[in-house]
């Protein structure tokens, strides 16, 4: 068993911290369960206020109870957010503006992943609608806010597996020939390239910008995957991160303070990312492609 904690360390680096973020707002998409909401407990406990932003109401005020019988003081609601629909998250975002008079941290942390071919409420295929495009729009309509209260910083979460994704800019809703691999690591590719793309554009109004690698974590995200992938995947869950784990990179670029923008971030450290995730032309050309396809104007 000694051989197989050593193991273990080496999959989820410990980590903590005891900044206090009391007087702080932040929002977590997709915290009814796994990773964000472990991030949202863990803000929580540091005395941030903490919205979760979630697409099933029932599951976020499940988590909202949980978080409010584990953490004394917590303050944490839920509110609607689809992200695979552009109208919820129109109106998610008028109610931030409505109910919240700041906003320190927004964490994109919400996702689908290998889910068969659908599409979102905007016909965009639903990997690159909700894991690119929704928290590409949801930033944009709360960057206002976030320039308000800076600093303030945007934490999105990516995958290990972005290097083996690549901008299909052809058919980027994959709907010559799709395979749910390539839709979710194009999405996570996007990720990244987003991230250092609005580090550029935001650097002068005090925002600061990450993106992550959880690590290969046990939660629902993977519940699309073949009956063969998901046995293999239990019967070694001892060497996958646990949620509260996979939540330690995220919340490690929340509090740690002053490492420059743009970066990605893996076990609580800076981390090397793909080469197709370093272009800045495929960035630029991603941004401009998001925003048409979006109808918005984003300089």
């Amino acid at each position: 068993m000694p051989k197989m904690k050593s193991i273990r360390s080496l999959i989820a680096k410990q980590w903590s911290s005891d900044v206090r973020l009391d007087g702080k707002t932040a929002i977590v998409t997709g915290a009814n369960s796994g990773i964000g909401k472990e991030t949202a407990k863990d803000l929580a406990k540091r005395g941030a206020h903490v919205v979760l932003a979630c697409r099933d109401m029932g599951k976020a005020e499940r988590a909202v109870a949980d978080i409010v019988r584990e953490v004394e003081g917590a303050s944490v609601v839920a509110k609607k957010l689809d992200l695979a629909d552009t109208k919820s998250i129109c109106e998610f975002a008028e109610n931030i503006y409505n109910t919240e008079k700041s906003l320190h941290f927004l964490i994109n942390n919400a996702g689908v992943a290998l889910c068969p071919y659908t599409t979102t409420s905007d016909g965009f295929e639903m990997h690159f609608g909700v894991n690119h495009l929704g928290h590409f729009f949801l930033t944009f309509l709360l960057l206002d806010l976030l320039k308000h209260s800076a600093p303030s910083r945007v934490i999105t979460v990516s995958s290990v597996t972005h290097p083996m994704g690549k901008i299909n800019f052809e058919d980027v809703s994959n709907e010559k020939r799709y395979f749910p691999m390539a839709a979710y690591t194009q999405s996570k590719l996007a990720n990244i390239l987003f991230t250092q793309e609005l580090a550029r554009r935001v650097e002068d109004f005090g925002i600061t910008v990450y993106a992550v690698d959880p690590g290969v974590v046990n939660t629902e995200i993977f519940r699309h995957m073949s009956w063969s992938l998901q046995l293999f995947m239990k019967t070694f869950s001892f060497f996958l991160k646990t949620p509260e784990e996979g939540a330690y990179t995220s919340l490690y670029c929340a509090v740690t303070p002053d490492f420059p923008s743009g970066g990605y971030y893996r076990n609580c450290a800076p981390a090397a990312c793909s080469r197709a995730a370093n272009d800045d032309r495929t960035a630029c050309k991603l941004w401009a492609l998001s925003c048409h396809l979006l109808g918005i104007r984003w300089r």
